[in-house]
């Protein structure tokens, strides 16, 4: 039932989008944006979410993004490729990337605090510090949906629905702690958006650079997987388990996102 749903909702988009993938990539990123900001949203009743919730919706992100790594983006890159070597480089390229802008950018996480130049830690506001973290881990996502659906619009889709999914949680995560900071609604909303909508580019660009140069899909495929990878196991779990949250909660939470996506991919199967 539900695959025939994806397949139906595949054939009304290339309808809507006439068949211009861009415009297909417009739509998926315009999803995954508002998923994020109606997350962001949580923020107006900030004062009554319990904190394991937080960590909660990290977990089920990070077993949305693990599974997605593996079933959207380096099994079709390798299947594309025929060899695993271009999906392979690309692992490498996205996990050097993801730990270079990691390095040069600043950004702060809840549990882990302060990461990138020394020089830079002083001359940001906490407020921006977060958000930047924040749209670090957007980027592989947004890069994640825009080129699998330049490898399959059907496999895309299923990636932009699990990304969706866990981006609303995660607005939640860009917007509470910041309202805990400012004790105020619209700036931490604000915020939120902002990450939504910095993923949605990110979308585009992934999209739009594969369509045009569709032989190095592979590679792309392979670095949005290594992106995602990278984002997952050296930022997500590590904030989570660190935290005063207990262990069995957000172990749930990480095997919900797992099943939730495997399920969702298993529609194509």
């Amino acid at each position: 039932m539900l695959d025939g749903f994806i397949t139906t909702l595949a054939g009304w988009i290339l309808n809507v989008s006439n068949g211009e993938i861009m415009w297909v990539a417009f739509y998926a990123g315009l999803f995954v944006a508002i998923m994020t900001s109606l997350g962001a949203m949580v923020a107006i009743f900030a004062n009554n979410i319990p904190g394991g919730g937080v960590d909660f919706s990290l977990s089920f992100a990070a077993g949305v993004m693990l599974v997605a790594s593996f079933t959207s983006l380096i099994l079709p890159g390798i299947e594309t490729a025929g060899s695993f070597a271009p999906t392979g480089v690309g692992i490498l390229l996205g996990v050097m990337l993801i730990y270079a802008i990691d390095r040069l950018l600043p950004h702060e996480h809840l549990v882990k605090g302060y990461e990138g130049p020394k020089s830079m830690k002083d001359r940001l506001r906490k407020v921006w510090l977060l958000v930047i973290a924040v749209i670090i881990h957007n980027l592989p996502e947004g890069m994640a949906v825009g080129t699998s659906l330049v490898f399959n619009l059907e496999v895309g889709l299923v990636t932009t629905i699990a990304i969706g999914i866990q981006d609303f949680p995660e607005g939640t995560v860009v917007s509470l702690p910041l309202a805990a900071i400012q004790r105020r609604r619209f700036v931490p909303i604000l915020m939120g958006v902002l990450s939504g909508l910095a993923e949605m580019l990110m979308v585009l660009i992934g999209a739009y650079f594969f369509t045009l140069f569709e032989w190095l899909l592979p590679y792309g495929l392979g670095l949005a997987g290594g992106a995602m990878l990278y984002v997952t196991v050296k930022e997500m779990i590590p904030e989570i388990y660190r935290g005063e949250t207990s262990e069995t909660l957000v172990t749930l939470g990480f095997f919900a996102g797992f099943y939730v996506m495997l399920f969702l991919d298993s529609m194509l199967g």
